[in-house]
C-alpha cells in the first residue's frame, strides 16, 4: 500500500443514505441515541468494530471502492473512519500522480450510479459519495446530532487577517451541489455577533451530514469571493428548534384548537360525569343514602316511640283525617289514573292552603316507594344562574354540580370571540343547562322503572318501550309542586319542565302530576301537549261540615287530655269542655273553608281565644295584609294594578258575594285593560275568577276571609274616604277629557262655512254627551267635596 498522502484532497468520503425509518442495519440515522448512553471508548469502538463487518452491514464502503474500475481511477484505500453518529464513514487512499482527484471521484460515482448499491435495511436508498474539499473535524461530542441546518462561520485564514462574508449566492454555488437546498437565512446586518455566519437548510439531513463533512475548513480563495486572504468555512449543526411552538400553535388556531377542547369536556362529561350523576338521581330516587330508610335508624326510632312523641305532626294527621273523608273521590281518581297507561298529565289544581300537597303526597301516593317531588318555588326564587342550576340540581339529587364554570366558560368564550371573530359555543345557556339536568334525571327514572325486569318473565321479549307502556305501575310519579310559581318572573324554567315532563309521560317513562295554583296552567302546558287533554281535579274550600270537623278534630289531637281520668272515670275531651264552640258554626261561616285558616283558628282556640275573638283577629290580620299587599305596600313598578282598581273591587265584593265579570269591566277604574288588570290580582290571589266554558263569568274574593276583611276596610270612614276620592279623581279626569273632545269638536263643525243640514244631528248628540259628562262632574265634585271634609275632620 502505498504511503499515505498528507495533502487535503487526499481525504475522500463515503457515506450510506439512511432513512430515518429504518432503525437496523450499518449506521443508521437511528443509532444515534447510543452517544447519549454513557458509553466507554472500548466499548464504542467493539462496537463499530462488529458494525464494519459486511455480514452485518447491508454495504460494505471497502468492498464497494475494491469494484471500481482500477484503470479509470488507480488508487489504494489507507483507512477506513466510521461515523456511527453521522451514518457514514471517512475513507483515506493514495492515488498515483498521473490520477487526477477528479478521474477517481467520477469514477466512484459512476460506479454507484450504475450499480445503485444499498443498504439490505434501507431498499429505496442508495449509496452516495463526495469528495472531501476541506478539513473535516472528527469529534464525538454526542450532544453535537447532525440536523437539517448547517450553521456555515466566516474566519480568516490567518490570526489579524479579516475574512469576507459570502452572500446569498455563493452560499448556493458551494452546497447545492450536495443536495436540495430548503433556505439560506444570513445573519442579520445589525447583528453585533462575530464571527459572522449564515445558515443553510437542506431538505434532507443526509444531504446537510456530506454538506458538513466535506465543506468544513474549505478555503475560499480570492476568486470564488473569499477576499484577498480568503475565507475559511467553519460548519457545524445547528438544532432547529422553535421555542414555544406548541403555545404558538395552539394560540394561533383558536379555530381548530377551541372546537377540539370543547369535544373532548364533552366526552369526559358523557363518559365519566354522566354515569355518577345518574347514579346520584337514582339514590335520591331510591331514598339509598336516606338515613330514615336505614334498618338501625328505624329500629331505634321504633324503641324511641314511647319516649319522644311528635305532637305537631299529629295533630296535623289527625285534622286532616277530617277533610280526607271528603276527598276521598279525588284520592281514589289519582290512584285509579296512575294505573292507566294514558300518556298525559294528571293537574291538582287548588289556591293555596288547600291542601293540594298532602293529598297527593300524603294520600295518593302513601304506598308509592318510587317518587320523585320536584318543587318549583326554590328553584324560581333562585337568583342568578349558577343559583338556579344549583337549586334544579338539588331537588333532583344531581351531583356533581359545577354551576362555577358557567360563568368562567363564558369569559372564555368572550376571549375567543375576540381572538377568532365567531362564538365558539364553549359557554352553555342557562336553558342548556337544565337540559343537562332534566336529561340525566330521565335516563335515571327510565332505569328504575326497568329495574324489576328479568329473563324469565312472560314479557321478557318486549322492548323496554313495550314493557313500559304494557305495566304504568311500574312507572315511577313525578309530582311537580309549586308550577307557575312566580311564573311573571321568567318563565324559562317552567318551560324547559314542563318540556322534559311531556317527554316523560309520550315516552311511558314516568307519570307526572302538577300541583298549582294558578288557574292558567293550561296555557303553559299545552304549548308541551297540545294534543292531550289533561287530568284534572280543581280543589276548593271543603265544606262547613268537614271544616267543623277539621277544627274540632284539630283540638281533640292531645292523647294525654283525652285519656286522663278524674275519680276512675274519663275526662271529657277539649272540645267538650269548651262551652263556647257553640260559636264554632257561625265563625266557620264567616271564615270559609280554606285549610290554612282553619288550623289558625284552631291554634288560637287551643291557646285559649273564644271563636268568636279567634275570628276577629283573623279578620283583622287579613284586613292588614290587603292593604299592605294590593293598595299601599307595593311598588307601582312591580304592580300591573292600581290602587283604585284594587279598591273598587274591594267595595263591590264587601257587598256582593260575586260580581258579574263583564259588568266590572265596563266601570271606570276597568275600562282600558281591564282583562290582564283582573287577571294579574287573580294571581296575586285577591280575587278569584269563575269560569263557566272556558269563559270568565263571576268574580269572588281570593278567599273567604277576605269578605269580611273587605267589610272591615270599607267600614273605615278614612281608609274609604282617602281611596273613594282617587276613584273620583280618575272618574273627574276621564269626564273632562270627554267634554274637551266635544268642545273641540263643536269648536270644529262651528268653523265651517256652512252648516249642512246633515251635521245637526251630530251637534246635538255632541251637545247632549257635553250635558251629561258636566252634569256627572258636579256630581262628582259635590261627593268629593263630602270626602274632603270626612279626611279634614277625622284620623
Amino acid at each position: 500500500m502505498k504511503a499515505f498522502c498528507s495533502s487535503i484532497v487526499s481525504i475522500n468520503v463515503l457515506y450510506v443514505i439512511v432513512n430515518l425509518t429504518w432503525y437496523t442495519a450499518v449506521f443508521p440515522l437511528r443509532l444515534r441515541w447510543l452517544f447519549r448512553l454513557p458509553f466507554q471508548e472500548t466499548k464504542l469502538d467493539s462496537l463499530t468494530k462488529q458494525l464494519e463487518r459486511p455480514a452485518i452491514a447491508g454495504v460494505d464502503p471497502l468492498d464497494v471502492i475494491s469494484k471500481v474500475n482500477l484503470e479509470r481511477a488507480n488508487f489504494d484505500v489507507v483507512e477506513l473512519l466510521p461515523r456511527l453518529k453521522e451514518g457514514g464513514a471517512f475513507v483515506k487512499f493514495t492515488h498515483n500522480q498521473n490520477v487526477s482527484l477528479e478521474t477517481i471521484e467520477t469514477a466512484v460515482k459512476a460506479y454507484l450510479k450504475e450499480t445503485r448499491p444499498h443498504p439490505w435495511w434501507a431498499p429505496f436508498t442508495r449509496m452516495r459519495a463526495n469528495r472531501v474539499q476541506g478539513k473535516p473535524w472528527v469529534e464525538d461530542l454526542y450532544s453535537r446530532l447532525p440536523s437539517t441546518r448547517v450553521k456555515v462561520e466566516f474566519l480568516p485564514p490567518n490570526p489579524g487577517e479579516t475574512a469576507a462574508e459570502l452572500s446569498e449566492e455563493q452560499l448556493y454555488s458551494f452546497f447545492r451541489r450536495y443536495g436540495k437546498l430548503a433556505n439560506i437565512v444570513p445573519q442579520p446586518s445589525d447583528s453585533k455577533v462575530l464571527p459572522r455566519f449564515a445558515y443553510v437548510d437542506f431538505t434532507a439531513i443526509r444531504r446537510a451530514i456530506m454538506a458538513k463533512n466535506c465543506m468544513h475548513g474549505y478555503l475560499v480563495s480570492e476568486a470564488e469571493g473569499g477576499g484577498k486572504t480568503g475565507t475559511v468555512l467553519r460548519l457545524s449543526y445547528e438544532a432547529k428548534v422553535k421555542a414555544h411552538w406548541i403555545r404558538d400553535w395552539i394560540f394561533g388556531h383558536p379555530r381548530i384548537v377551541i372546537p377540539a377542547l370543547i369535544a373532548i369536556a364533552g366526552a369526559i362529561t358523557v363518559a365519566v360525569f354522566d354515569p355518577i350523576r345518574t347514579f346520584f338521581i337514582k339514590a335520591h330516587i331510591l331514598g339509598t343514602f336516606h338515613i330514615t330508610n336505614n334498618r338501625i335508624w328505624r329500629w331505634f326510632r321504633a324503641q324511641a316511640a314511647d319516649l319522644f312523641t311528635f305532637r305537631r305532626r299529629r295533630d296535623e294527621d289527625a285534622g286532616m283525617q277530617a277533610i280526607w273523608s271528603e276527598r276521598n273521590e279525588d284520592i281514589e281518581k289519582i290512584r285509579t289514573w296512575l294505573m292507566e297507561t294514558a300518556d298525559t298529565f294528571i293537574i291538582v289544581q287548588g289556591p293555596r292552603g288547600s291542601g293540594k300537597r298532602e293529598l297527593v303526597l300524603d294520600q295518593a301516593l302513601k304506598t308509592r316507594k318510587l317518587k320523585l317531588v320536584i318543587d318549583c318555588k326554590p328553584i324560581q326564587e333562585a337568583r342568578g344562574d349558577s343559583a338556579t342550576i344549583c337549586a334544579a340540581a338539588a331537588e333532583v339529587g344531581y351531583r356533581p354540580v359545577f354551576s362555577w364554570m358557567n360563568s368562567i366558560s363564558g369569559m372564555i368564550d368572550l376571549a375567543a370571540q375576540g381572538a377568532a371573530g365567531v362564538k365558539t359555543g364553549f359557554s352553555e345557556t342557562l336553558d342548556s343547562q337544565l337540559a343537562k339536568i332534566w336529561n340525566n334525571t330521565a335516563t335515571a327514572l327510565k332505569q328504575i322503572a326497568l329495574e324489576g325486569r328479568s329473563k324469565d318473565d312472560k314479557d321478557a321479549h318486549m322492548s323496554e318501550d313495550e314493557y313500559l307502556e304494557a305495566h304504568p305501575e311500574k312507572r315511577p310519579v313525578v309530582v311537580i309542586d309549586n308550577f307557575l310559581h312566580k311564573a311573571q318572573e321568567s318563565n324559562v324554567v317552567y318551560d324547559k319542565i314542563s318540556e322534559w315532563a311531556a317527554r316523560l309521560t309520550t315516552a311511558n317513562i314516568a307519570h307526572v302530576i302538577f300541583l298549582t295554583n294558578d288557574v292558567s296552567f293550561s296555557k303553559s302546558l299545552s304549548k308541551a301537549l297540545p294534543d292531550r287533554v289533561f287530568r284534572q281535579i280543581s280543589l276548593g274550600d271543603c265544606s262547613p261540615e268537614a271544616a267543623k270537623r277539621f277544627v274540632i278534630s284539630h283540638l281533640d289531637a292531645d292523647p294525654a287530655e283525652a285519656e286522663a281520668e278524674v275519680d276512675g272515670e274519663k275526662k271529657l275531651t277539649p272540645s267538650q269542655r269548651r262551652k263556647d264552640l257553640v260559636e264554632l258554626d257561625e265563625c266557620i261561616n264567616v271564615l270559609g273553608g280554606r285549610l290554612t285558616d282553619l288550623e289558625f283558628l284552631a291554634r288560637r282556640i287551643k291557646t285559649g281565644e273564644t271563636p268568636k275573638r279567634a275570628v276577629a283577629q283573623i279578620v283583622e290580620q287579613s284586613a292588614s295584609e290587603i292593604m299592605k299587599m294590593y293598595i299601599f305596600g307595593m311598588d307601582d313598578a312591580t304592580r300591573k294594578w292600581g290602587p283604585e282598581q284594587a279598591w273598587h273591587l274591594i267595595r263591590q265584593l264587601a257587598q256582593q258575594d260575586a260580581l258579574r265579570y263583564n259588568e266590572v269591566l265596563l266601570s271606570s277604574p276597568f275600562s282600558s285593560n281591564g282583562d290582564a288588570v283582573l287577571q294579574a290580582l287573580e294571581q296575586a290571589e285577591l280575587i278569584s275568577i269563575v269560569s263557566t266554558n272556558g269563559r270568565p263569568q263571576a268574580i269572588k274574593p281570593g278567599k273567604p276571609v277576605f269578605q269580611p276583611a273587605f267589610r272591615m276596610l270599607t267600614e273605615d270612614r278614612v281608609l274609604k274616604a282617602r281611596l273613594d276620592l282617587a276613584i273620583l279623581s280618575d272618574q273627574i279626569k276621564s269626564e273632562n277629557a270627554s267634554i274637551d273632545k266635544c268642545e273641540n269638536e263643536l269648536k270644529l263643525l262651528g268653523e265651517l262655512p256652512r252648516r249642512p243640514s246633515e251635521i245637526s244631528g251630530r251637534i246635538v248628540w255632541l251637545l247632549g254627551k257635553l250635558k251629561a259628562s258636566q252634569e256627572k262632574v258636579e256630581a262628582f265634585e259635590m261627593e268629593s267635596a263630602g270626602l274632603k271634609k270626612i279626611l279634614q275632620q277625622e284620623y
